[in-house]
């Protein structure tokens, strides 16, 4: 028996590569595009859309078969590996595209790979907010309900009648070029008249921070028999491809190591790294521990997170072939005690009203569906002490109406009290505004914040900031023995509609 081998083979303008493990691929060498994939027999590819126009050039170097397509500011990696049904890639930037985002979109054929998320399947649906927000049925849909946080995103996929699947991997250094950190969401899946896969590497959807420049990922898209594959796929072989423009070998890398102490038990811990060029991530030990990535050498702000929340940043420095101790201790202050909580100072919304868990998902309602969502918990209600963050709002429309809260309080409560209001984002300069019965607390100024939705699309980090509201003093004594009723409502100088 004489077993296939690699093979790579050019006609007209078309270069065709055959894995020999079960997937052929097609591409235009006028433009980069992927204009077929056949996986057992199956095609695969819908609509292909690529650079415009590239150069486009093709190698084999062993086991493997290298396209790189060149353009003035980008230069995309498609590399084909012996016995694999996968195309590793890469895209190396000089500049960001036009269009303001950089992203790998698989268009896929439905006919073959239909099984998307159901939250982001906007097939037949009534646009209702924008042109990325559709009622489908009774149900609100969206790409961006697709998204999952950087740091638990590393395969995602799709799958189909019979034994398929198509999925992207970013491996552990695939969003080290990317912008937002670990907690940072993008778009997963589109489901149309196809099935779009993507792997945004940046873009504005709740940006926090400026794009970085240079060799984004390796990422895969790979293809199965239908199960999901491992996260944990080896990277060494980019090292022997030749001429790849910005890789970082990984013995040129360096390592930080350290303990993370001051975060109370019961939260994750995180420790993050960014810079100019490169950010990184990894969630510590139990005990506090970490260690990081392989890190291109640089100067970095290490950052602490509590859950979701930064606690307590610092500078260090990597350097090629060494690892750098640099522990690090939360500077977080909190009250000693309350008379009332609702919710944890942890970054995120969990707990709040209309921010839990359905059966459906994997992740919370307002990350799954639009705010107007017939599923939704009403939005204006009064909340009593006793009943908790769970029927608090976990956000406030200043279209749709404030929240309130009513207290019973004792003569020993009365006295200097301070209300202090963490919020995680904010749309069109929004930002609370209370009133402690008839007393009218102060007009905060603007926040600053990404220029983007939020909640209506599925992500509620922004920039993460807390509001001290002096409410009762020997001046204000606004609060009262007995029932008290505080009301939170925004402030904007702006006007929205509805849920904007």
């Amino acid at each position: 028996m004489v077993s296939r081998a690699l093979s790579v083979s050019k006609s007209g303008n078309t270069i065709t590569v055959d894995t020999s493990g079960g997937l052929v691929f097609k591409v235009n060498s006028n433009n980069c595009d992927i204009t077929s994939m056949v996986y057992s027999g199956q095609e695969c590819q819908d609509q292909s859309s690529g650079l415009g126009s590239a150069t486009v050039s093709y190698t084999t170097i062993g086991n493997y078969v290298k396209i790189t397509c060149e353009t003035s500011t980008l230069t995309q990696y498609l590399v084909a590996q012996y016995k694999n049904p996968a195309i590793h890639m890469a895209t190396y930037t000089s500049a960001e595209p036009s269009v303001g985002e950089l992203r790998f979109i698989a268009r896929l054929n439905r006919n073959v790979i239909n099984k998307g998320y159901t939250q982001s399947d906007v097939k037949g649906g009534t646009a209702i907010e924008g042109s990325d927000v559709f009622q489908v049925g009774g149900q609100t849909h969206s790409k961006f309900y697709s998204s999952a946080h950087f740091i638990n995103d590393q395969v995602h996929g799709l799958t189909g009648n019979g034994n398929i699947g198509a999925w992207i991997i970013i491996p552990r250094y695939g969003y080290e070029t990317s912008s937002g950190g670990p907690f940072f969401r993008d778009i997963d899946n589109q489901g149309t008249d196809q099935e779009e896969l993507y792997f945004y590497m940046n873009s504005n959807h709740m940006q926090t921070e400026s794009y970085r420049q240079g060799l984004h990922g390796p990422y895969v898209l790979q293809f199965t028999t239908g199960s999901s594959p491992s996260a944990d796929v080896d990277l060494d072989f980019w090292e022997t491809l030749g001429d790849i423009k910005g890789l970082v070998k990984f013995a040129d890398r360096g390592y930080v190591r350290g303990t993370a102490t001051g975060v109370p038990s019961g939260f994750d811990i995180t420790l993050g790294w960014k810079s100019d060029t490169a950010q990184y991530w990894v969630k510590a030990g139990s005990d506090g521990s970490f260690t990081s990535p392989k890190m291109k050498p640089g100067t970095y702000t290490q950052t602490l997170y509590k859950g979701e929340l930064e606690v307590a940043t610092k500078s260090v420095t990597v350097q090629a072939g060494t690892t750098v101790s640099a522990s690090i201790a939360s500077t977080e202050s909190l009250p000693s005690s309350y008379i009332f909580k609702f919710g944890e100072f942890d970054g995120k919304p969990t707990g709040f009203l209309n921010a839990e868990c359905v059966l459906s998902f994997p992740f919370g309602m307002i990350e799954t569906m639009h705010p107007s969502d017939s599923r939704m918990h009403d939005w204006v209600r009064t909340v009593t002490i006793s009943q908790g963050a769970s029927y608090f709002p976990m956000a406030v429309f200043k279209d749709i109406g404030p929240a309130t809260i009513s207290a019973t309080l004792t003569s020993s409560q009365l006295g200097a009290r301070t209300l202090v209001i963490a919020t995680t984002s904010a749309f069109a300069g929004g930002r609370p505004h209370v009133t402690v019965n008839s007393w009218s607390g102060p007009n905060p100024s603007a926040p600053t914040q990404p220029d983007s939705r939020g909640v209506t699309r599925g992500t509620y980090l922004g920039t993460v900031s807390r509001l001290w509201i002096v409410c009762s003093n020997t001046q204000t004594r606004s609060l009262v023995r007995g029932s008290n009723t505080i009301t939170i409502d925004v402030l904007s100088g702006s006007s929205g509609s509805q849920f904007l």
